[in-house]
């Protein structure tokens, strides 16, 4: 039952400005099992990512973490600020993986807003395109790419309970 008190609705169309930056208000630590769950769900068959004798032999020393687990992961983390009243996501371009990510990293992100417009074709929403940039507990960038989202405008959003 609510008593008139609201969670963070996002931003909708809107309420993104060319410029905003957005340092993302959670970090997330990667653990084994995320990597190897990861690993196996996606059938991704690379022993660099789950056979830890084959990964101490290589220039790393240790698993990688699976670098789709990292989009994942830095897009999941950018969800409040960008895409929470999403209708869909319109595409990643430009992802660069720019340093490699082990079991125990804890990975942050910000994003800046580049784009913001009105749809041509789809009434009270719009499209917003952002440069997003993950980076380990060292401040290290492991990942940049650009997000590009069809979000609803206030006005338009479905209705909620």
């Amino acid at each position: 039952m609510s008593h008139g008190i609201r969670s963070w609705d996002g931003r909708f169309l809107e309420d993104f400005r060319v410029g905003d930056l957005y340092r993302h208000g959670h970090g997330r630590t990667i653990s084994e099992a995320d990597n190897t769950w990861f690993t196996l769900l996606t059938n991704n068959t690379h022993d660099i990512h789950y056979n830890a004798d084959y990964a101490s032999r290589t220039e790393f020393g240790r698993p990688l973490v699976v670098s789709t687990l990292t989009l994942a992961i830095v897009t999941g983390l950018s969800v409040a600020d960008v895409s929470q009243n999403a209708v869909a996501n319109l595409g990643w371009d430009e992802v660069k993986l720019t340093a490699p990510v082990f079991a125990g990293d804890t990975i942050y992100a910000e994003s800046e807003v580049l784009e913001v417009r009105p749809s041509r074709s789809r009434t009270g929403q719009g499209l917003v395109r952002v440069r997003t940039r993950g980076f380990n507990q060292r401040a290290e960038t492991i990942i940049t790419f650009e997000r590009t989202v069809l979000v609803y405008s206030r006005a338009a959003r479905p209705e909620t309970r």
